[in-house]
């Protein structure tokens, strides 16, 4: 199963509501399906230039590792030589930033995944976590 177009919407609208409530800096914000797909993109106004990039890749890296980019952040401070490893293979994007973030059904299952890109990671987690559960969905790792 993936993420729909529908709960896409629904995620990128809340994550975006979580920003504007919090004050945060313009975002880039993008839902790919489980396979990696882009599903639904928005870039509010004044987002800088590279900010889609770097939300795909947060949101990619969550799904290739299968763990949220804060985790993956976490365990690659632990073990430099494996991660650095990785991301030498061409097409490896690993952002070691929150705000890449596995979105899960009701059962577990990872559906999809969210990148944020815009301000801090922090914040940019914040949203992510709020945009998922605004669908009615769960976060992951």
């Amino acid at each position: 199963m993936n993420v729909s177009l529908v709960q896409a919407d629904l995620i990128i609208t809340g994550a975006i509501a979580e920003a504007r409530a919090r004050k945060a800096k313009s975002l880039a914000v993008i839902v790919l399906d489980a396979g990696g797909h882009p599903v639904a993109f928005r870039r509010e106004d004044k987002a800088s230039l590279y900010r889609h990039d770097i939300a795909k890749a947060k949101a990619m890296g969550a799904l290739g590792m299968g763990v949220d980019t804060r985790v993956m952040a976490e365990r690659a401070a632990k073990n430099p030589t494996f991660f650095a490893s990785i991301t030498s293979i061409p097409g490896v994007d690993l952002p070691y930033s929150p705000g890449g973030n596995l979105i899960k059904d009701a059962s577990g299952e990872i559906i999809g995944a969210i990148g944020i890109s815009g301000d801090t990671g922090e914040v940019d987690e914040a949203c992510a976590i709020a945009g998922i559960m605004s669908a009615n969905l769960h976060c992951g790792e």
